[in-house]
């Protein structure tokens, strides 16, 4: 039998550090979704032969054929499909900044709506 080690992870991270790594992690995320952006990019530019390959080997330009419509409309279909998954997944990111903005100080959020609802209630009374 293997033997596992009794782990017992003493993780100590205050409210606001546990807030600051939440925002890090979303940027760290766009930055993976930038890369994978600019990566279908570059896909596409490959095909269109705008993009060179990373040998500049002058011999292998004369045998490349261009690619054809249907080669091209398969490129396009998938970049589709990968650009959607990334719209989806910005998408959650914003939800996600949102939620750890809203943490930072709740009190204060709290207190702003607290005001505005006194002076909605305020200029309600005064119409009477």
């Amino acid at each position: 039998m293997p033997n596992i080690p009794d782990i017992k992870p003493d993780i100590n991270i205050d409210r606001d550090k546990s807030i600051d790594l939440l925002i890090a992690s979303v940027a760290l995320e766009e930055l993976a979704l930038a890369h994978v952006v600019n990566s279908e990019a570059e896909k596409i530019q490959f095909v269109l032969g705008t993009l060179k390959k990373s040998d500049d080997n002058d011999d292998k330009k004369d045998n490349e054929k261009e690619p054809t419509i249907d080669e091209l409309l398969e490129i396009n279909k998938s970049v589709e499909k990968m650009l959607k998954k990334v719209i989806i997944k910005e998408i959650v990111l914003e939800f996600k900044l949102e939620n750890a903005i809203d943490l930072i100080k709740p009190s204060e959020n709290q207190e702003d709506d607290d005001n505005k609802d006194k002076e909605d209630n305020n200029g309600d009374d005064n119409e009477q």
